[in-house]
């Protein structure tokens, strides 16, 4: 169906698909136990120490009597025990949930019950909502970080197939949370993709895992993928404050850095402050959002290391595509396709477009998962004939390489016109007083919609909604200029740092 392969294969894994995530990391890391590990408030943790927590973390599961094909919920920031807590899980052949413990009570109490968890497992920080959980009848212990939980009295949970190594709950930018269950097999092939297609890590790199790990984007990225290969990683609860963030960076000498661009700004703020990133750094990897332009040429000035940008979704188990190593970054996309996932770009009849035309941007392959989990409906509409349905607006160019132009969701109907929002915020971004731009159609009874643009200055710029929409207007056809532009002091954002555009609208 002229479908765009990455790397010309499919086979990527190939035989070794089957292989569990937890034998895959244990045999990594079953010899030279003394090694350091991860490095955890200022001290580096050995493979022998880490083994041990994962050991106490599977004993504790037993003697609470969880079963193959359960469920735990982690409402845990990133650190030692979530790491454990989740290979503990996988050796049991049970799945875990990592949720985000700060999105409200009444969302959380809706994934846990959706999820039919056997119990979650939370912090000292968490420990506000833990009554409020147990009243639903679903157990929830209070744990260290690096510590494992006490025996938990679970609840009675269906069990299902072992082989869903993670639920993730995603709603991107847009609308209500999905669970995506994703295989063991969906996330070995991702990673060992990953790792092929930019190039052989070496036993001296370091990961920074500061990413939230309830995040597919961070889990696998930032944590599985030096876990699964045997390599040092700095695990911070968070990227705040950036100082310290760069000093953990220099003491534990990282070399790689998963980030969105929102963290990429902050190293960018702190190094202009005089604070200097840490001489082995060799690469950062961007996802999660588009990458401003300028970002890339502002590191390799600022931080001496090119960033590398690619793109993936919760569904595809994080990453889609990404520039194939640091020399043939090509800028303005978001890289080639990983061996392991097909892509197609269709049009609204579903027929395949080549090479240079914008469409819908379908994807399959062993990264991506199946469907979503117990909700049959919306499977049904994204899940297609073994496709799965971005709901992005995309090309490819001759050479392979994939650019982004919208997602669906953000497309503005105005008399007849269809408008991306990212062309009208790439051209707002072009003012110099612009620190951030995120556009929206508002209704309006005659032209369908209008053009609404939210914009946060940069410190110290002046610059009125007149004067940027007569920018606008040196710039874009007349239909795609602004007719609203509302000043904000901030942007709402998810976790790991995407505009939240259905807040804005709601606002």
């Amino acid at each position: 169906m002229g479908g765009i392969h990455g790397n010309d294969t499919l086979e990527s894994g190939g035989d070794k698909l089957g292989a569990r995530l937890e034998k895959i990391i244990l045999s990594k890391l079953g010899s030279l136990q003394t090694e350091p590990f991860i490095w955890w408030q200022k001290t580096w943790w050995s493979r022998g120490a880490f083994l041990e927590l994962v050991e106490e973390c599977r004993q504790h599961l037993l003697s609470s009597g969880f079963k193959s094909g359960q469920r735990l919920a982690l409402l845990l920031p990133n650190s030692p025990i979530l790491l454990a807590e989740t290979i503990a899980v996988w050796q049991l052949g049970g799945s875990v949930v990592p949720i985000d413990f700060r999105c409200g009570y009444v969302s959380l109490i809706k994934q846990l019950k959706h999820a039919d968890v056997f119990a979650a497992i939370t912090f000292r920080g968490g420990s506000n909502f833990v009554p409020l959980v147990s009243e639903e009848g679903i157990p929830c212990v209070i744990t260290a970080l690096d510590m494992p939980a006490e025996n938990i009295a679970g609840r009675p949970s269906a069990e299902e197939t072992a082989d869903t190594a993670v639920i993730f709950y995603t709603s991107g930018t847009t609308g209500e949370p999905k669970a995506v269950p994703l295989t063991h097999d969906n996330i070995f092939s991702n990673i060992d993709a990953c790792i092929n297609h930019i190039g052989s890590l070496t036993d001296d790199d370091v990961f920074l895992n500061a990413l939230p790990n309830f995040n597919a984007f961070g889990f696998i990225c930032g944590a599985l993928i030096p876990l699964m290969n045997g390599i040092r990683q700095v695990v911070l609860q968070s990227f705040m404050p950036p100082e310290a963030a760069m000093d953990a960076m220099r003491n534990a000498s990282v070399t790689i850095v998963p980030a969105v661009p929102t963290i990429i700004s902050l190293l960018l703020g702190t190094a202009a402050r005089g604070i200097n990133p840490p001489h082995s750094l060799r690469y950062i990897l961007s996802g999660g959002d588009r990458l401003p332009l300028d970002f890339d040429k502002r590191s390799c000035e600022m931080l001496g290391v090119p960033v590398i940008e690619g793109y993936g979704l919760t569904e595809a188990s994080a990453v889609v595509s990404i520039a194939p190593g640091v020399e043939k970054r090509k800028p303005g996309t978001v890289g080639t396709l990983l061996s392991c996932v097909e892509a197609e770009i269709r049009n609204n009849d579903g027929e395949a477009l080549t090479p240079g035309k914008e469409g819908h941007l379908w994807i399959r392959g062993d990264s991506v998962a199946k469907s979503y989990y117990r909700n049959p409906e919306l499977t049904a509409s994204r899940f297609v004939g073994g496709w799965f349905d971005t709901c992005d607006i995309a090309k490819f160019d001759n050479e392979g390489y994939l650019s982004l132009v919208s997602r669906t969701s953000e497309l503005i109907f105005v008399g007849g016109f269809t408008v991306y929002a990212q062309e009208i915020e790439k051209v707002l971004l072009e003012h110099p007083a612009v620190a951030e731009a995120a556009v929206i159609g508002v209704p309006r009874s005659i032209s369908g919609e209008i053009v609404k643009a939210f914009v946060v200055l940069k410190k110290n710029e002046k610059v009125t909604s007149k004067e940027l929409i007569e920018s606008c207007k040196k710039k874009l056809s007349y239909y795609k200029v602004p007719r609203i532009i509302e000043f904000v002091s901030a942007m709402p954002r998810s976790s790991i740092g995407e505009i939240l555009k259905r807040k804005l609208e709601k606002d």
